[in-house]
């Protein structure tokens, strides 16, 4: 008895890290690697601290079990890809959680900081997607991020600014990441990790706050590298600024019938989700702060203000379907040229000319090319050229090809959603994706992060797991050496800026090919509302 207690004991300690704020205790999964759950970076946002900028964690003097997984930020169910290990929902959702291969604590091992997608208004760090146990293994320490969302982590109103010792408000989720990132930089070193050799990434709204992060003057100098998966605050459309933000906070609190910040505050958070998430309502979402973007993402990219850090960046073949654009209207040439005269009116031409269609199959392929681009091909584009330009780092740009296998059979009428994920048939008569030809929307995650086998919906086959080994082999040299290249993968050019940018096809058959749509997102560009 006295043997098993001391082993046990032995067991704690090697799973004990010291941070700044007291003693951490984890766990060891099953490959070795130690993994610390439910790490708290600030202090709950709660009460008097809703809609304030991340507070210090309060020191513990105790041991502190880190051994489950925090309770996930305030979020209606939205998205039918999530799935989550939360502890529940609750506005106290600032913590983290990091998963090391390091034995000693003085290892300087590169380090991996992931932001979750969903729109800025769904997502979690425990989702299964994001687990960086694989990546550990691959002598990376990972760790993945709680922040706000919705109205909770993006509400900006006069009061707020008034009360900010930086007059601004809003942005709150990304302040949260940027407390995050000061986090690592203070206490990645007790876990093994570099706090020199810090690569933060994400998908979608977490590639979004990738650029967000290397935009920001509170954030950049904390970055050694940035992946961006699937789009960038450097969009079609401008960022929402405070004075237009501030008018859809007052429009909130006039719904929920508050007249004063105090009692916006006194508001239960579940009232406040749900009034948020009404039909109506305005989008909650980044915002040019004046603070934390002090301004436009894309005029700091093109003054080349932003983080000077390598980027490796794309997105996927099938981000958006051309339902998109045609809804449920049969994709013949004719409906074609009709929605795109629509949504283009005198430059239409142009449109048809770039995305060509004069048959079913070509109306298909170039209305899905249209509706990605649209939706967030543009964006990530925007961002790899900026920063080829202005950024003084290499930049890797691929394509991610790879659709994902049938579903598996026990799944009866789940069909994929519009923008990923999947949705389970509910006899509704809601319009359903017609079956995906390429990579779709928030597809490549699970190979990037080497968690393929985390993903119960698919019938993965060999295939896929070559292709997860070449991305997430790719991923891990990039964040070690910020270069993806290494051995027995294919060679992967750097994409200049200029006529001859090369662009890393990954799929089946992974490899190198000449940007060949250069004049599409040209036309963008002009197109973009500065």
């Amino acid at each position: 008895m006295a043997q098993k207690k001391a082993k046990t004991s032995v067991a704690a300690a090697a799973n004990q890290v010291n941070t700044a704020n007291g003693v951490l205790e984890g766990t060891t999964g099953e490959s070795g690697v130690r993994i610390f759950r439910g790490v708290p970076f600030a202090a709950p946002p709660v009460g008097e601290l809703r809609w304030k900028e991340p507070q210090p964690v309060k020191n513990w003097q105790n041991v502190r079990p880190a051994k489950e997984f925090s309770p996930r930020a305030m979020q209606l169910a939205v998205f039918g890809d999530m799935g989550f290990r939360s502890n529940g929902m609750s506005e106290d959702c600032l913590y983290l959680n990091v998963w090391t291969p390091a034995k000693t604590g003085t290892e300087r091992l590169p380090v991996l900081v992931y932001f979750y997608g969903g729109g800025f208004m769904a997502g979690d760090g425990s989702e299964p997607r994001y687990d960086g146990e694989s990546m550990a293994t691959k002598g990376i320490v990972a760790v993945t991020v709680n922040y706000r969302l919705g109205a909770f982590g993006f509400l900006a109103h006069p009061e707020l600014t008034k009360e900010s010792p930086h007059n601004a408000s809003g942005n709150y989720g990304l302040l949260d990441q940027a407390a995050a990132l000061r986090w690592v930089h203070e206490n990645i070193a007790a876990f093994g990790g570099d706090p020199e050799k810090v690569t933060i990434a994400g998908e979608s709204a977490g590639s979004f706050s990738v650029s967000a992060q290397m935009a920001s003057p509170l954030s950049k100098d904390l970055i050694n590298g940035a992946i961006a998966e699937s789009g960038s605050m450097l969009a079609l459309q401008p960022t929402v600024t405070l004075a237009q933000a501030e008018q859809e906070g007052l429009k909130l609190a006039k719904s929920l019938g508050a007249n004063s910040l105090a009692e916006l505050r006194a508001i239960p958070a579940q009232q406040l989700l749900e009034e948020a998430g009404k039909p109506g309502m305005p989008r909650f979402w980044p915002i040019v702060d004046g603070y934390f973007l002090p301004k436009s993402p894309t005029a700091i990219f093109e003054a080349g203000e932003q983080a000077h850090v390598p980027l490796l960046a794309g997105w996927n073949s099938e981000e958006m379907n051309y339902r998109y654009l045609l809804g449920q209207d049969e994709p013949t040439p004719e409906n074609y040229a009709k929605a795109v005269q629509k949504q283009f009116a005198e430059r239409a031409t142009e449109v048809l000319k770039l995305y060509p269609a004069t048959t079913k199959e070509e109306v298909i392929k170039s209305g899905t090319d249209l509706a990605g681009d649209l939706f967030i091909g543009y964006s990530t584009w925007k961002l790899l050229d900026a920063h080829s330009k202005s950024g003084e780092s290499p930049v890797y740009r691929y394509m991610y090809s790879r659709p994902r296998p049938e579903m598996k059979p026990e799944l009866g009428g789940a069909t994929p959603g519009l923008a990923g994920g999947i949705v389970k048939d509910s006899g509704s008569s809601a319009p359903k994706a017609p079956p995906a030809q390429g990579a779709v929307h928030s597809a490549e995650i699970e190979y990037a992060m080497g968690n393929l086998s985390t993903n119960k919906v698919y019938n993965w086959q060999p295939e896929d797991y070559k292709v997860s080994e070449i991305m997430q082999g790719y991923f891990a040299n990039f964040i070690k050496t910020g270069n993806p290249n290494g051995a027995n993968l294919p060679k992967w050019p750097e994409a200049k800026a200029g006529n001859a940018v090369q662009v890393m096809h990954i799929d089946v058959n992974t490899r190198v090919e000449p940007e060949k749509d250069r004049a599409r997102y040209l036309f963008l560009d002009k197109q973009a509302k500065k």
